[in-house]
């Protein structure tokens, strides 16, 4: 996209422009994952399990290993060199330490513990040539009793998940003053209380997962090709399973088709391609089924949660009680046990509540491990704690907006501490929502709702406030570089799942520098050409990424003006 210089500004910040990548991607021209095919690649296929928890034999091989363009069938003795997917955000128990962490591995040896568990890998020619060999593996499974909820695991008697998790509890934290708030309870006039549950959910991007690894023999290094919401946190993650130092494994994401947290993390499939990739001598790719994203993906939310609310006569909140209980899985995903307990650290929201106290719990069951998605706990939380004032407001006879208002954090109060110790600088909360319901014609609904009714439909009205937590992680380092052609090019470690970066930096970039967006070139996603980068995630890349792509310019800017 060519801007002539006069125009220079309204491609800068907060500009409504096109977005300079989305022509590639309407035309059908963008490089995905599955679009790339080295030379000589091969094909593998995961063999997953029917059943939510069995004991199995792997009876016979031999067969599918002669059928044609088979290369390779690997099991979980093939891999014993190798560790398992770890969890990078374990919590603690309520004595203090670590909780348990079964083994997550790359391919189960006698047990499978959730529908879809990795039983082996098969590598052909070609995909069909793997699924057909994949289909004639005869294997005895002895299907073993389950549980598939957390109201089934936490009942007295439960089958348990991992022997090392009594009462398939993993963890047990709580924060806040149980003493204090138990003591504003006690002087309360209302006490609401509601019990409800968030469902599990599943991502669905438009791309599926893939991946393609290779070995130069060489130079005793790896290069694995794949989607992902950041290349330096898959690389770290995938090498430690391999037992590699950072700088034997080069990690390169195309363009990406969506996100939503549930590609940040390591997953069997690229250690294992990797692997195969090694022992047999050619790129080995794998390409993720849509039925088999449902399997082998890790889901969000599933949490079974209750909250008390402490109210005086006027309607004021005095206390807050929550129980949170998330439902982790069959394995602890890569960040799945913090994710709970980061949105009980949000559970005061937008309110003024002076005391509270949490307690959050990770539960394990026979399913797809849960991990981030799309808020990460943090919308749970405010689901949790909006449903429970709108019971409220109903409980003691008062507008929800009224009950609300009242309790707000005051503008004045700023900064604000809540009993989380998160730190609220800025806030109009009541004027925003005030701003939301006259928007919504909220006056005007009666008139709606009885139109509705004559015509025999249902017509209702809710709103609803929050804050969020957003833009982790200590910074991003960025790199600019001018060009002999008058243009420059901008390294950055996040990288775009769909959100447009291309665009959003490169106005940062031209608000610096009055540069044309034909003039900026933005590069995301090569460990070998981005030496470090935090990826994209909780929102951070405009927030973190955008000001340090603009702080990058405005130095380059400076230098040149210099010289």
């Amino acid at each position: 996209m060519t801007i002539h210089p006069g125009n220079l500004k309204k491609f800068g910040i907060g500009q409504p422009v096109r977005r300079v990548e989305d022509q590639k991607f309407i035309t059908g021209t963008g490089q995905y994952t599955d679009d790339i095919l080295p030379a000589n690649t091969a094909h593998a296929f995961v063999l997953r399990s029917p059943h939510a928890h069995a004991t199995f034999t792997i009876q016979d091989i031999a067969t599918a290993q002669a059928m044609k363009g088979v290369l390779a069938i690997y099991t979980a003795k093939d891999t014993t060199g190798m560790k398992g997917v770890a969890c990078q955000a374990p919590m603690q128990t309520a004595d203090g330490k670590t909780m348990p962490l079964p083994e997550w591995p790359l391919l189960c040896r006698d047990t499978v513990m959730h529908v879809g568990d990795a039983v082996a890998l098969v590598v052909a020619g070609t995909l069909a040539q793997a699924r057909d060999a994949a289909e004639v593996i005869s294997i005895d499974y002895k299907p073993l009793a389950v549980v598939t909820s957390i109201a089934d695991a936490i009942e007295t008697g439960a089958l348990t998940v991992w022997g090392q998790a009594p009462g398939n509890i993993a963890f047990d934290q709580s924060m806040g003053s149980k003493p204090k708030t138990d003591a504003a309870f006690a002087k309360a006039s209302h006490i609401v209380k509601l019990t409800i549950e968030n469902n599990r959910v599943v991502t669905n991007y438009m791309e599926t997962r893939a991946c393609i690894g290779s070995y130069d023999s060489r130079e005793k290094r790896y290069t694995l090709t794949l989607g992902s919401q950041g290349v330096h946190g898959i690389q770290g993650a995938v090498a430690t399973v391999m037992g590699l130092k950072h700088e034997q494994l080069r990690v390169i994401t195309p363009d990406v088709g969506g996100g939503f947290g549930t590609k940040s993390f390591n997953y069997r499939e690229y250690p294992l391609v990797l692997f195969a990739a090694r022992a047999l001598g050619r790129p080995v790719k794998w390409t993720q089924e849509r039925t088999e994203h449902f399997l082998s993906c890790s889901q969000g939310r599933d949490n079974l949660s209750s909250a008390e609310l402490a109210l005086d006569a006027r309607g004021k909140f005095l206390g807050l009680r929550v129980h949170i209980m998330g439902n982790l899985g069959a394995y602890p995903s890569q960040y799945g046990p913090y994710i709970p307990w980061l949105g009980a650290t949000m559970a005061t929201g937008p309110y003024d509540i002076k005391t509270m106290f949490v307690r959050c719990q990770g539960i394990y069951t026979h399913t797809v491990p849960v991990d981030a998605y799309r808020g990460a706990g943090r919308p749970e939380a405010a689901y949790l704690l909006e449903r429970l004032v709108d019971a409220a407001a109903r409980q003691i006879g008062m507008k929800p907006e009224t009950l609300r208002e009242r309790n707000f954090v005051k503008t004045s109060a700023m900064p604000y501490r809540t009993q989380t110790e998160r730190t609220y600088d800025v806030g109009e909360f009541a004027g925003h929502m005030k701003a939301a319901l006259e928007s919504a014609d909220q006056r005007g609904f009666k008139d709606r709702l009885r139109a509705s009714k004559k015509a025999g439909k249902l017509r209702g009205f809710g709103s609803a406030s929050y804050i969020e937590c957003t833009a982790w992680g200590s910074g991003e380092d960025v790199q600019i570089t001018l060009g002999k052609d008058g243009g420059v090019t901008l390294l950055i470690g996040t990288q775009s799942n769909g959100q447009g970066h291309m665009t959003a930096y490169a106005q940062a970039v031209s608000q610096a520098l009055d540069l044309p967006a034909d003039k900026i070139t933005v590069i995301q996603g090569d460990t070998d050409r981005i030496k470090t980068g935090g990826g994209t995630g909780g929102s951070r890349s405009i927030p973190v990424g955008a000001v340090a792509a603009y702080r990058a310019s405005e130095g380059l800017a400076e230098k040149l003006k210099e010289l």
